[in-house]
């Protein structure tokens, strides 16, 4: 497989939203093809995607003199945002005692970004966007997952738009990191690809568990290894090969490797062991549900 390449996408203006809540045929719900385990995943996923305002500002001050940039991660971040209010939405369809803004303001207590830092916590402005290229990776697969697993209508409209939005998220930070690489001649590709092996690794860090601990009013105190537990056994069942070869070769391509090289089919492999044997409790019924 050859990954699709990805430079060239001239993205100079605001990004074009391509759907809004009122695209979604919200009248299609049905409870009836809803499983408690999905509706976890979701709970935490809305609580994380709504948080793009903070990621917003955040980036407008890493990049405060970029101003295409910062244009364009002001749309990404109100896409985030929507993305969030729709899985919102449909976890308090599916889940009448769900307060999305409760759960959410619980969330922001436990978790929040550096949103006042005016330099890039990955230490260059490439870091960051290579950060936010192996985010966008991840989301991608994620909803792709999510959309061939289940069959409630509306959460698979929703899964649809959402991973063509993160694919197209994934371009956009992707030629911009490209730009500042050509620009930066001292940039070295050993840092970009710690920075994305790094960025990796924190998807076991306390956001993802916060979410899912306030986000399903997990009772007793917050455990970040029995948060990530809970939430990581049921969001992997939702994989099958094909969303981690797609996800391995975009992982490859932002952190500089050759995605149809040696690395890139081992990492892939690796990654699918990890994520088979993560999600191989809970995959049955995900498939039955």
């Amino acid at each position: 497989m050859t990954v699709l390449l990805l430079g060239g996408f001239g993205y100079s203006r605001p990004m074009q939203h391509a759907w809004t809540l009122n695209d979604i045929d919200w009248a299609r719900f049905d409870a009836s093809k809803v499983s408690p385990d999905v509706l976890k995943v979701i709970k935490t996923a809305a609580m994380v995607e709504r948080n793009g305002a903070d990621y917003g500002r955040y980036l407008g001050n890493v990049f405060h003199d970029d101003a295409e940039f910062r244009a364009l991660a002001d749309s990404w971040a109100t896409e985030e945002e929507q993305h969030g209010m729709a899985l919102g939405r449909w976890a308090a369809l599916a889940d009448p005692n769900f307060d999305f803004d409760k759960s959410f303001a619980a969330f922001t207590s436990m978790y929040r970004i550096p949103v006042d830092a005016t330099a890039s916590v990955r230490g260059s402005r490439l870091g960051e966007l290579c950060a936010r290229c192996v985010v966008e990776t991840g989301t991608s697969s994620f909803y792709s997952a999510i959309r061939d697993a289940v069959d409630e209508p509306v959460l698979k409209q929703i899964c649809k738009n959402i991973a063509a939005d993160e694919f197209r998220h994934f371009k956009l930070f992707y030629t911009h990191m490209e730009r500042y690489a050509a620009q930066d001649t001292k940039a070295s590709k050993w840092d970009r690809l710690r920075v994305a092996f790094t960025r990796f690794k924190e998807a076991d860090d306390d956001e993802i568990a916060s979410a899912y601990h306030a986000g399903n009013a997990v009772t007793g105190p917050y455990s970040r290894s029995a948060a990530n537990a809970g939430y990581g056994e049921r969001a992997f069942g939702f994989y099958h090969q094909r969303h981690v070869r797609r996800a391995g070769y975009m992982f490859a391509q932002a952190a500089g490797l050759n995605p149809d090289g040696f690395a890139a089919k081992l990492l892939t492999k690796v990654l699918w062991a990890v994520i088979w044997f993560r999600g191989r409790k809970f995959r049955p019924q995900l498939a039955r549900a």
